[in-house]
């Protein structure tokens, strides 16, 4: 019998828990592949729906898949009415990652094919989570500001449909393609934190937004998906900060993290980054907001040149540091930054739910069961003795 090895306090880095097709990081050379796909051809040439399918499907469409893919999205735009006046009813101040992740199990409700376990009634639930989140995160967006939520346009694109209805407004072309590019770029990253807890509870046998629903809980943290509003929140403080080597030096001797710096896997810079980096200058350009890829910047030179001198080379730009300046000057607010990762990225996790349920020949166990080494109070194999609590001591 091969003996158990136990990894302590590791956060599983490093520990392979199952096989994907899904995606690939090299975090040596900062290459990121969807389904054998380079990421940056996928953002140069293809649209957000056009990479979903490819997530959920292996492949990329053909014509009449994208065109059919396309108009099941499209039927799915629509928000149950009861989620609409529940929303209505909601507190005004609740965060939006709270929000979304509430209202996923409400659309479940709403959900026909919830009791089948076919691969092709998850993939048409997964469609309809894709079409659905966005117009989730948008209708509670106006709801909280007073306004009634809009009806979807079924002329616009996906990314263009969703600035609709969340502004009110018809984005330009321009516009609607960068955010088109956002949503691919983060559209899947292997196991990460809250594809992982979508995996662990579709391990269980529980359905797709049981499993969604947890992967929203996890992107809500600031080490996770909230990381790009914990930029934003940085920039804004440094806005008109004029020792910016100054405020760099004193983050790093106090032992401070700099948000947006660093990855799990990454030792070079993210890949994402270099596309959102460039996409921060243009829009800065354009809309007269130059100031926050200067900034972005100034920071990102000072810090590496003061990694670089305690020989932490690894330590790079990751994909939150400048997607937090891009969805600011396209107007999205600071607490909308992290669903809108939700917004993409549930391609992904239902990609990777649908992979956990039906994947071929897996060799691990059905249902995921860590160990954990116990570390607390021990009175011997028969546990301590109760007592009733007037014979108990502070002690």
């Amino acid at each position: 019998m091969a003996q158990q090895v136990v990894m302590k306090n590791t956060g599983l880095r490093g520990v392979a828990v199952a096989d994907t097709k899904v995606s690939f990081i090299d975090g040596e050379k900062g290459i990121l592949i969807y389904r054998g796909f380079r990421i940056e051809d996928l953002a140069e040439h293809s649209t957000f729906l056009e990479v979903a399918f490819l997530l959920l499907n292996g492949t990329l469409p053909t014509r009449k898949e994208s065109s059919d893919f396309e108009a099941q999205v499209l039927k799915a735009r629509p928000l149950p009415p009861y989620l609409l006046e529940s929303l209505r009813h909601w507190p005004r101040e609740a965060r939006p990652m709270d929000v979304l992740q509430a209202s996923v199990p409400m659309l479940a409700m709403a959900e026909p094919e919830l009791a089948e376990e076919s691969r092709g009634a998850n993939v048409g639930m997964a469609t309809r989570l894709i079409a659905r989140i966005p117009a989730a995160v948008a209708a509670w967006h106006r709801i909280r500001q007073g306004l009634d939520p809009l009806p979807p346009d079924d002329s616009l694109s996906h990314a263009a449909n969703f600035l609709w209805q969340l502004h009110g407004k018809k984005p330009d072309d321009e516009a609607a393609h960068d955010l088109d590019v956002c949503l691919i770029l983060h559209a899947d990253h292997t196991f990460n934190a809250s594809t992982f807890a979508c995996r662990e509870v579709a391990s269980t046998r529980a359905h797709m937004y049981a499993a969604v629903t947890a992967g929203i809980g996890a992107l809500s943290g600031s080490l996770h998906g909230g990381a790009n509003a914990e930029v934003m929140k940085m920039l804004m403080e440094l806005e008109n900060e004029k020792d910016i080597p100054g405020w760099v030096a004193s983050r790093l001797q106090s032992g401070s993290r700099i948000m947006g710096m660093g990855h799990a896997v990454y030792k070079t810079m993210d890949p994402r980054a270099k596309y959102l980096k460039q996409m921060a200058q243009r829009l800065g350009k354009k809309t007269g907001q130059s100031r926050w890829h200067e900034l972005s910047t100034e920071i990102e030179q000072t810090a590496l040149k003061a990694f670089a001198e305690k020989g932490k080379t690894e330590i790079q730009p990751n994909v939150d540091f400048f997607s937090a300046p891009v969805y600011h000057i396209m107007g999205i607010p600071r607490d909308l930054m992290t669903p809108i990762f939700a917004i993409s990225r549930v391609s992904g996790w239902c990609s990777h739910i649908i992979e956990e349920k039906f994947a071929e020949a897996q060799e691990k166990p059905q249902l995921y069961r860590p160990q954990a080494e116990y570390v607390g109070r021990y009175c011997g194999l028969m546990g301590c003795e109760w007592e009733p609590p007037e014979a108990r001591t502070d002690a």
